[in-house]
């Protein structure tokens, strides 16, 4: 019977220390990695490569650990995240610091011995963009901080690449600036339906520094330059027909929405998941288009 009862334990813990890790936004940064790495070039063995990718799923979790480790005590105000491990006790603050720290330093040595030091190197410094760039210095002072916090999880297809195919290749930037506008929009949908969490927590953020309307306008922006964005690999001619068909009804498709959330008719939450829904469709193309091509 105590054999029984400490397994659970010892699961509910490991759930729990998992959770640190934000395991869905892991693993959306692992597929844009996993599809950089399949398009790239180079001669990485297949193990090493699921090595590489494991090594960028860990760095990226361990960046968010020392989110919620840090802002432990805006949780507890917000109803969004006051049920995180951290704000109900259930994982003392040092263990997820050391947790974060141990994660971290591990990510980026797995790295560098499977593949190369510049790949390691990105990984580090999208680990401290998002840790003390995004989350230290530009979260609670401007509203615009998840633009500059987005280059972190945008740098995921920039690190993979460089992992099996080191040198300067201009494709994994296209894809960079493809995530990097898109992570704007879909932040932005998500504050509006948490305007209330976000004022308890005195973070700033664009609905109630600028108003609703405002970050309406911000969304239909970043949506043009997304959906902009995505034409560029066909304009440098890296992909073909069947990716410029795809970008372009995927794009119209966001573009249109974007337009019909903007004059209200349509739910945030519906547009939050259509979102992701883009963005993985567009990938999955791009992998469809160099495997066809």
């Amino acid at each position: 019977m105590y054999n029984i009862f400490s397994f659970k334990s010892k699961k509910e813990k490991t759930k729990n220390y998992f959770q640190l890790l934000k395991p869905r936004t892991m693993l959306l940064i692992l597929f844009t990695a996993t599809i950089s790495m399949i398009i790239a070039p180079g001669t990485l063995n297949f193990y090493l490569k699921i090595i590489c990718l494991i090594a960028i799923a860990m760095g990226s979790g361990s960046a968010r650990c020392l989110n919620m480790w840090y802002e432990r005590f805006l949780d507890i105000l917000m109803v969004r995240t006051k049920k995180r491990p951290l704000p109900k006790s259930l994982i003392q603050s040092k263990n997820a610091l050391v947790f974060g720290c141990v994660l971290s330093a591990v990510s980026i040595l797995i790295l560098a011995i499977a593949s190369n030091i510049e790949s390691a190197l990105l990984l580090l410094l999208s680990i401290f963009i998002y840790v003390v760039l995004y989350t230290m210095i530009l979260k609670p002072r401007t509203s615009q901080h998840i633009v500059i916090g987005g280059i972190s999880g945008a740098l995921s297809p920039v690190i993979a690449w460089q992992a099996v195919a080191p040198g300067f290749y201009l494709m994994p930037w296209l894809l960079f600036l493809i995530i990097f506008f898109w992570i704007p929009p879909n932040f932005w949908i998500l504050s509006l339906m948490h305007t209330d969490d976000y004022k308890k927590a005195k973070i700033p953020i664009l609905p109630n520094t600028h108003g609703i309307k405002t970050t309406k306008k911000y969304i239909l922006f970043y949506t043009f330059l997304t959906a902009l964005s995505s034409l560029t690999p066909v304009y440098f001619n890296f992909l073909g027909s069947f990716y410029l068909i795809s970008s372009c009804c995927l794009g119209s498709l966001f573009i249109v929405l974007a337009s019909k959330f903007y004059k209200n008719k349509i739910q945030p939450i519906n547009f939050f998941y259509f979102t992701f829904l883009y963005l993985i469709i567009l990938l999955l193309s791009i992998a469809v288009d160099n495997f066809i091509s």
